[in-house]
């Protein structure tokens, strides 16, 4: 069931108004809103992300990676946008360095 346009506008205000709130609760404790941006500057590259995001799409578009991969990827770099989860490691890399090299007792 998708929310209606008005609940989602209702929200975004209400996000608006918090972080309003928020901003001169800090001006008011001494703290300057020059901090966001800092903040910003930490964070992961969005336009990077999206750039690595398309060529991967492409890739998989014409048949260069596989789903599995295509998935594994696009997980890591939503993950890295704040879209979501990081996937959880995955098993066929552990499996592969376990089996690498058997003893030879």
């Amino acid at each position: 069931m998708a929310s209606s346009p008005q609940s989602y506008q209702k929200r975004q205000r209400e996000l608006r108004k918090k972080e309003k709130k928020a901003e001169k609760q800090a001006i008011r404790h001494g703290k300057t809103a020059a901090k966001k941006e800092d903040d910003k500057d930490d964070g992961p590259d969005e336009d990077a992300l999206l750039e690595e995001f398309r060529v991967l799409n492409e890739t998989f578009a014409e048949g260069g990676v596989s789903q599995d991969d295509f998935d594994y990827r696009k997980a890591e770099i939503f993950a890295a946008m704040g879209l979501g989860d990081p996937p959880e490691p995955r098993e066929d890399a552990a499996d592969a360095t376990d089996g690498a090299a058997p003893s030879a007792d």
